[in-house]
């Protein structure tokens, strides 16, 4: 059994749980290192029990060490609390953003008597929210590729080229090398860049004009996340003051960062500088997120954040401007929290 599962079956406790029901792939693939699928597991205080049907069965008994393995045949939710009853669970938590509603009325129409179900959310965010070194290793894998495919695409985009085709010459540059992306990425020329998620169109690349990618890859499951701008031509004085003032206000949040700061400090830091400028009303999406297993988690850097950043947390610094019927600037950069400052994980 992993060491992650067994710090998760340490939280009952603190918890008054008997039991915890995971309904959530991402989160079932952190404690067990097994990628599930259309599957549930179920966490007690010296064990867990991996709950599937016949097409998965065995796949989980190969790869779950540690972990029984439970089929049903035709309803899981008489599975899970026969599990349950038969382990004397009476409090028995689960996480209700991870649950549909007709998911959740089966869960309430199956549980019988004695049984209490609790909703008790983030347990498993909380233990992903700080990344260990196995973690950040993933991620730098993420990023080299990453970087690397910018790169590439320096080469790729030209005048008479359209996004559609840029991507398809970017899906051609990864898939090979093993590897997917985080997210359907966002290649945005011209006034499309003033659209922060932008579709990729039919859009011829012209010259003397920005064009913005937003591109993350996916390795086993990490993730990154980075955006670059790309400029044909010459730059006008106004891209190019945009462009300055944009980099200006991630400088000064990346400075902010450190364990201890709150989150909502460090988007300060960039938002006051933009407003400063009277640019802050064309950054309307918060600062930045956190970068796992899930391209968007735990923590989010927003005005409205209470979250005080940790050592360990890997988030992406991400301001824009965005100027309706002209163009968009964002830049973005992954940054790793330290105690004492930060890393800047995508600047090589």
């Amino acid at each position: 059994m992993s060491e992650r599962l067994r710090k998760f079956q340490d939280l009952l406790s603190s918890h008054r749980l008997h039991s915890y029901i995971h309904t959530d792939d991402t989160n079932i693939k952190y404690l067990t290192g097994f990628p599930s699928s259309e599957s549930i597991l179920m966490s007690f205080p010296t064990k867990s029990v991996y709950i599937t049907d016949s097409r998965y069965e065995e796949e989980a008994r190969k790869g779950l060490n540690g972990i029984k393995v439970e089929v049903y045949a035709h309803n899981i939710y008489k599975s899970i609390f026969d599990i349950l009853l038969q382990n004397n669970a009476q409090n028995v938590g689960f996480d209700d953003r991870h649950l549909s509603l007709n998911r959740y009325r089966q869960f309430q129409k199956a549980c019988p008597k004695g049984i209490k179900l609790v909703c008790v959310n983030d347990l498993v965010e909380t233990m992903r929210i700080s990344k260990v070194k196995s973690e950040l290793d993933q991620i730098r894998k993420c990023l080299s590729l990453n970087l690397d495919a910018y790169k590439y695409l320096k080469r790729v985009i030209r005048p008479g080229i359209t996004e559609k085709e840029v991507l398809l010459k970017l899906e051609n540059y990864v898939k090979p090398k093993g590897a997917g992306f985080s997210f359907d990425p966002i290649i945005a020329s011209g006034p499309n860049s003033a659209f922060p998620h932008a579709r990729v169109t039919n859009r011829r690349i012209l010259n003397n004009e920005p064009v913005l990618v937003d591109m993350g890859i996916d390795i086993n499951g990490y993730k990154s996340d980075l955006t670059r701008m790309f400029f044909l031509g010459k730059m006008t004085n106004l891209y190019k003051e945009i462009y300055s003032a944009v980099s200006q206000a991630q400088s000064k949040a990346i400075s902010k960062i450190r364990a201890g700061v709150k989150a909502a400090d460090v988007d300060f830091a960039a938002r006051n500088y933009l407003e400063s400028l009277g640019l802050a009303k064309y950054f309307g999406h918060s600062l930045g997120h956190g970068v796992g297993l899930d391209i968007h988690e735990a923590p989010r850097l927003s005005g409205q954040s209470g979250v005080v950043l940790q050592e360990g947390m890997v988030i992406t610094v991400e301001p824009g401007v965005y100027l309706p019927g002209k163009f968009g600037i964002r830049l973005e950069e992954m940054v790793l929290v330290k105690k004492t400052g930060c890393e800047v994980l995508s600047r090589p």
